[in-house]
């Protein structure tokens, strides 16, 4: 009886606290939501979960709040309730990027490197200076196996922070894939030179030297440096078994506590594997007010010749994993832990459309000048802390040290290939459509952008069509089809729509330039020019132009010069622009005709 009113008591008593929480001096939402955040950096996420429940029902309308309830979820062990969050997040404010990063990395851990994929694309486009949203949608693309765009995603990380430990480790692993174990080796290295204490490098860089190169020696020293870190990383019992095995000496395994029982005999899954990231949960941030920025940035599909390898689909794990055996190492993925906010920035936007068109995702016949380069060179040959690249497009194109200026005879310079071929467009030219059922094309328009939110972007495409049929002089709806079309490789059915929203606003800029990358990505490379000169005829600022122009005639039109002039207008018009710096490197390779 006396243990019942105890319960009793302590029921009450937390009742009377969590009244007191709600009830104190600040209003009670925004004070459930601050209550909650402190448990939450306190490591009581099942606690804070309660609060933030509280805080979501005082707040329902609050974005942040529900980003707070999906992280407290997520470390709470609830990924179902956790997505659910985010998700909320999202429907109340799309451009919530804490909320698109957070559930990028739930859709990681849960194995889903698809939905992980989108998650970090979206954040990326609002974001495209923070290095780490890089690195987490190369680790989606690479458990994807499409290692061009892993690789693309991680080279773009290290232009920004050429130190960046999981952007090098990320590169060694794609090179693996590739077969090239020698060029992961000098990623893996490069990472433990920049960051001694990266677990995941240290480990891959001793698997790869012992499974692969059969270098014993040397990886017998990785081992016994990765079982010296502290705190003890994963796998560190099974790199102790393997080298006990080898009869080296590691440092002594720590007394067991009487209560656990000795660790168990080496198995195949207690073997070292390959780690692609640290085990490590993010400080959450406090949330912060986004500066309102226009809907209408300069595309952030358009990219510069500059591309540090050029994009195709990457995976995660090595397809060609390490012979298994007992004491071997094996791949294997590190789950990702989500953060709260990051630093909200500002970026330069160009005149935008009235709907933000489609991130780039088109393979290019032509690598640019940053897909020439070889990473290994980035980071080899000097301290990884200095951080400055010094390579060209190619051994040819370098400049010659100084004692070879003088030259008696210098080889004549190699005739000019003859300019690539294209095919040409047949333009349909369709009139100025009749106007339709407007309601109905209304209701279908709603619902595309209710599966759009919901990243159901087959059947949101379907019912912006169905819209633009019913309402077919309607430019939203036609463009919005012509977007999302391109967006999913769809270029007929995104030329047809573009051209219709061309037919009712012929002098759109937006219709004009999302045609144009559609022209592109369908092979009509001097019709996409043609159009991009028509926007440059009216709008001669467009940034977002100029980059696009640069890049065919860099890549498809071989026309350095050309490409120069646009390129250094880019420069003039947008400095601030994502892919400055990757424009500057082109352009200190490619210097002006004499």
């Amino acid at each position: 009886m006396s243990a019942k009113k105890n319960r009793i008591r302590r029921g009450g008593l937390a009742f009377i606290a969590l009244a007191v929480i709600v009830a104190g001096c600040a209003p009670p939402g925004p004070r459930a939501l601050l209550r909650g955040k402190e448990l939450l950096d306190r490591g009581k996420a099942a606690a804070a979960v309660d609060v933030f429940k509280i805080a979501t029902s005082l707040l329902a309308t609050n974005a942040q709040a529900w980003n707070y309830l999906g992280v407290a979820e997520q470390r709470a062990g609830r990924p179902a309730d956790a997505a659910l969050a985010y998700q909320r997040a999202l429907t109340l404010d799309r451009d919530l990027v804490e909320a698109h990063y957070n559930l990028g990395c739930l859709w990681l851990e849960q194995n889903n490197p698809g939905a992980a994929r989108d998650e970090f694309t979206a954040y990326t486009l609002r974001r495209p200076n923070d290095a780490k949203g890089w690195v987490k949608l190369g680790l989606a693309q690479l458990r994807r196996h499409d290692l061009a765009e892993a690789e693309k995603k991680f080279s773009t990380a290290l232009l920004l922070n050429p130190n960046h430990a999981e952007a090098l480790n990320g590169l060694g692993l794609a090179r693996l894939e590739r077969g090239l174990p020698q060029e992961a080796v000098q990623y893996f290295a490069t990472a433990v030179r920049a960051h001694p204490d990266y677990a995941p490098a240290l480990l891959n860089l001793a698997v790869v030297e012992d499974e692969f190169l059969r270098n014993r020696a040397l990886a017998s020293r990785e081992y016994l440096a990765y079982l010296a870190l502290k705190p003890r990383p994963a796998d560190w019992e099974a790199v102790r078994t393997l080298l006990q095995s080898r009869q080296e000496k590691p440092p002594a395994q720590p007394t067991p506590a009487p209560s656990q029982p000795p660790p168990a005999a080496p198995s195949q899954s207690s073997a070292p594997k390959f780690q692609t990231e640290a085990a490590v949960v993010p400080a959450p941030i406090q949330p912060r007010h986004r500066p309102e920025t226009e809907e209408s940035q300069t595309p952030k599909e358009s990219r510069p010749v500059p591309q540090p390898s050029r994009p195709s689909r990457v995976a995660a794990a090595p397809s060609h994993p390490p012979p298994e055996t007992a004491a071997s190492p094996q791949v294997v993925q590190v789950r990702p832990e989500p953060v709260l906010n990051v630093a909200p920035q500002t970026q330069a936007s160009a005149e935008s459309p009235a709907i933000e068109p489609p991130p780039e995702d088109k393979a290019p016949e032509k690598k640019s000048f940053a897909g020439h380069l070889n990473p290994l060179r980035w980071f080899g040959s000097s301290a990884p802390e200095k951080g400055q690249a010094k390579t060209s497009a190619n051994s040819a194109s370098q400049l010659p040290p100084a004692d070879r200026v003088l030259v008696v005879a210098p080889a004549p310079r190699p005739a000019r290939p003859a300019p690539p071929t294209f095919p040409r467009y047949s333009y349909p030219a369709p009139p100025k459509p009749a106007a339709g059922d407007r309601p109905k094309a209304e209701r279908d328009f709603t619902m595309a952008q209710q599966f759009e939110q919901g990243f159901q972007t087959e059947l949101a495409m379907q019912s912006y069509r169905s819209a633009a049929q019913k309402d077919p002089s309607w430019f939203e709806a036609q463009y919005n089809y012509g977007v999302l079309a391109y967006r999913l490789h769809h270029y007929r059915q995104a030329l047809e729509a573009d051209e219709m929203a061309l037919a009712i606003r012929p002098d759109s800029p937006d219709a004009r330039y999302i045609f144009a990358l559609a022209l592109t990505a369908s092979g009509y490379v001097l019709d996409a020019r043609n159009e991009l000169e028509k926007i440059l005829a009216t709008h001669p600022d467009q940034a977002r132009v100029h980059l696009e122009l640069g890049n065919l005639y860099a890549q498809k039109l071989d026309d350095p010069e050309r490409a120069r002039t646009h390129y250094l207008k880019v420069l003039a018009l947008d400095p601030d622009n994502p892919k400055a710096t990757e424009i500057r490197f082109w352009l200190s390779a490619h210097p002006p005709a004499t």
